[in-house]
C-alpha cells in the first residue's frame, strides 16, 4: 500500500472487487446523488467499524433539517416540547401517554429498570446478550442468576420459569437477541412473559423490533395493554440512525412508569426530540434503512455459505456466525485487513458478530475474511 493511503486502498480494492462482482450479478451497489442527500450514508474510514451495530445511513436529511432548525431553542429545557415527541409515539404503540417513559437511548432505560427492580435482589437472564442493565444493576447489590442459551442459542424459558423465586425481582429477554440475533417463537414467548410476569417483573428488550420479518410477529407492549407487568423497550439508534443522539423509550403500565421516571438520570435533549419526531415522519427513510440492511445481511450470509460457515438466522442488523478462531484473535486479523468486528461474547469465544454497513463496507467485510479465514 505504498503510496497510498488505508482509505484510497480500501475505495480501489472494493471497486476492483466485491463491488464488481455485485454489479455483474445486476445488484445495485452505489447511491444516487439524490439518495446520498437524503439518506446520508457514511463514508469509507480507514478503519471499517462494523463492531457496534449501527446504521451505517442517517440522520437523515428531514432529520438533519428538524435538529438544525431547532437550534435557538438550545437554551430551553425539553419538558414541554417533549410532550408532542410522547404523543407521536403514544399514537405508534397504541397506548396512553402515561404508559411512555423517554430516555436517551434504550441503554438509560435498561439501567434505570435495573436500578429500580434489580436492587437488592437478583435479576434472571440468559448468557450472552445485553448486558447493559445487568452490568450497571451488579453496582447496586444486585444478584445476576444466569442461565445458559439453550442448544439452538435461544433464550431457555423453560429453565429460567424454574429458577424464578421470592427473590426474583426481574427477568430480562432481549428479543431478537443481541449478539445472536435469534428470535424466540411468538407463542412460546408471550406465553412466558404472561406467566412470569404474574410473579415478578419482565424486561423485554425490542431495540431490533424493526428488523423482524416473521409476519405479525408481537410486541411485549400488547401485554402491557394487558395489564400485565411488563416493561418494553425500544430505541431511535438503529432502523432510524440516530445512535449519536440518543434517544429511546420504555412502555410499561402507569404505576411501572411514573417508578421509572422518577429514576431517569440522562433526560432527552431539544435536538433529539426534534429528531425523533422527524424520524417517525420519514417512512421513506424508514424503508430504505431496512431494505438496506436486507441486501447487506445477504451479502454476508452469501459469502459465508461461500465458505462452508455456520451462521445463526438473524432478524436484526447483524449477523452472528461460527468463526472457529479465537474471536480476540479473529479481532486482531481483521483490524489489519481495515475492519473492526464484534467483541468477544463468552461463553461463544469462538463465534463472530457482524454489523451489517453500507454496500461497500459489507463488501470490504467479506473480502477481508475471505482472505483471514479462506
Amino acid at each position: 500500500m505504498e503510496g497510498l493511503s488505508r482509505r484510497t486502498w480500501l475505495k480501489k480494492a472494493t471497486l476492483g472487487g466485491g463491488l464488481a462482482a455485485l454489479a455483474s450479478q445486476g445488484v445495485i451497489t452505489s447511491l444516487s446523488a439524490e439518495e446520498r442527500r437524503k439518506f446520508n450514508p457514511r463514508p469509507l474510514e480507514d478503519v471499517i467499524q462494523l463492531s457496534s451495530n449501527e446504521n451505517p445511513f442517517g440522520p437523515s436529511e428531514s432529520m438533519r433539517e428538524a435538529m438544525s432548525s431547532h437550534f435557538d431553542l438550545g437554551c430551553r429545557y425539553p419538558w414541554k416540547y417533549n410532550e408532542e415527541l410522547v404523543e407521536m409515539i403514544s399514537k405508534k404503540e397504541g397506548v396512553p401517554a402515561d404508559h411512555i417513559v423517554m430516555v436517551a437511548g434504550s441503554t438509560e432505560g435498561l439501567k434505570v429498570t435495573g436500578l429500580t427492580f434489580g436492587r437488592g435482589g437478583e435479576i434472571i437472564s440468559c448468557a450472552p446478550t445485553f448486558l447493559a442493565m445487568m452490568n450497571y444493576a451488579e453496582l447496586w447489590d444486585t444478584e445476576i442468576n444466569w442461565v445458559p442459551l439453550n442448544k439452538d442459542h435461544d433464550f431457555d424459558l423453560e429453565e429460567i420459569e424454574k429458577r424464578v423465586s421470592f427473590e426474583t425481582n426481574l427477568v430480562f429477554l432481549c428479543n431478537p437477541n443481541n449478539p445472536t440475533g435469534k428470535l424466540l417463537p411468538a407463542d412460546k414467548v408471550k406465553d412466558f412473559c404472561k406467566t412470569v410476569s404474574q410473579k415478578t417483573v419482565v424486561f423485554s428488550d425490542e431495540a431490533y423490533y424493526d428488523y423482524i420479518s416473521e409476519p405479525n410477529y408481537p410486541s411485549m407492549v400488547q401485554l402491557v395493554k394487558e395489564g400485565y407487568d411488563v416493561i418494553v423497550s425500544r430505541t431511535f439508534s438503529k432502523v432510524y440512525g440516530l445512535a449519536g443522539i440518543r434517544l429511546g423509550y420504555l412502555i410499561a403500565k402507569p404505576e411501572i412508569a411514573k417508578k421509572l421516571s422518577e429514576r431517569v438520570v440522562a433526560n432527552t435533549n431539544i435536538m433529539a426530540i426534534e429528531a425523533g419526531k422527524a424520524a417517525l415522519k420519514d417512512d421513506e427513510f424508514y424503508k430504505f434503512s431496512l431494505d438496506q440492511t436486507v441486501k447487506a445481511r445477504k451479502m454476508i450470509t452469501d459469502t459465508l455459505d461461500e465458505m462452508n460457515l455456520e451462521y445463526l438466522p438473524s432478524n436484526t442488523n447483524f449477523v452472528f456466525f461460527h468463526s472457529g478462531r479465537d474471536i480476540t484473535k479473529l479481532n486482531e486479523q481483521m483490524l489489519a485487513k481495515g475492519v473492526r468486528i464484534g467483541r468477544p461474547f463468552p461463553p461463544l469465544n469462538d463465534w463472530c458478530r457482524i454489523s451489517t454497513g453500507t454496500l461497500e463496507e459489507t463488501a470490504m467485510f467479506n473480502q477481508a475474511l475471505k482472505e483471514v479465514l479462506g
